[in-house]
């Protein structure tokens, strides 16, 4: 699923380290929370994993691509084995709950008749059956976070990436994505959740892993999130 070993980033504008020998694997079926202060390496991590960024140094795959050597050509297809859930939603604000479902599949070249099979799935999924219709500006903050849920599913991804995906919501909401996460992860899709929220983090037994100064400072599956946020 995911593989590091040894990966090094240095962002060359600043010669700041960015990751420094991180090794780390993420099995197929996982549900994993990567936590650490800001300026850590945990938004380098994503971008290696989505394809945005290259190692300098090391070994990285991601659903058996070879990410340090994978042609540019080649990652719109590794880019379909994943989907990425932001803090900020990015929905398409002239486009209802469905067709921004819908787009995700578009984009790949799904044909209608999968795309009135899936939305329609990934919406009850998520909770969203009835809403189809609506714009995003017409839906609470939840409700707009589940509607990038079902857009990442859309096209049954392998993996969901999600980068604070509660950032924007209040503990009661961000309880309830996080439940959502979990059922998905129970259907077989690996979840990792990249987050600043130690509560949350906490109330979940989930392996829990700690980067600060651009290293795994901790591993673990006893889903405690100890490390103090600065």
């Amino acid at each position: 699923m995911v593989q590091m070993k040894d990966v090094k980033v240095v962002y060359r504008s600043s010669d700041i380290v960015a990751l420094d020998g991180v090794s780390l694997n993420i099995d197929e079926g996982e549900f994993v929370f990567l936590v650490g202060p800001s300026g850590s390496g945990k938004t380098t991590i994503m971008k290696l994993i989505t394809g945005e960024l290259r190692a300098d140094d090391g070994e990285i795959t991601v659903n058996d691509y070879d990410m340090r050597r994978i042609k540019r050509r080649k990652l719109p297809k590794m880019r379909r084995s994943l989907g990425v859930v932001f803090q900020d939603y990015r929905l398409i604000e002239n486009m209802n709950v469905y067709d921004n479902v819908a787009f995700a599949m578009r984009v790949v070249g799904a044909s209608n008749r999968e795309i009135r099979r899936r939305v329609p799935y990934v919406l009850e999924l998520v909770g969203l059956d009835g809403r189809e219709k609506r714009l995003p500006k017409e839906l609470s903050g939840g409700e707009q976070q589940r509607v990038a849920i079902a857009r990442a599913l859309a096209n049954n991804p392998r993996m969901i990436v999600a980068d604070e995906p509660t950032g924007n919501l209040d503990p009661v909401r961000s309880l309830e994505l996080m439940l959502l996460f979990e059922k998905i992860n129970e259907m077989g899709t690996t979840i990792l959740v990249v987050t600043h929220e130690k509560e949350l983090v906490n109330a979940f037994a989930k392996r829990v892993i700690t980067i600060d100064n651009g290293r795994v400072i901790s591993d673990g599956m006893d889903g405690y999130y100890s490390y103090e946020i600065e």
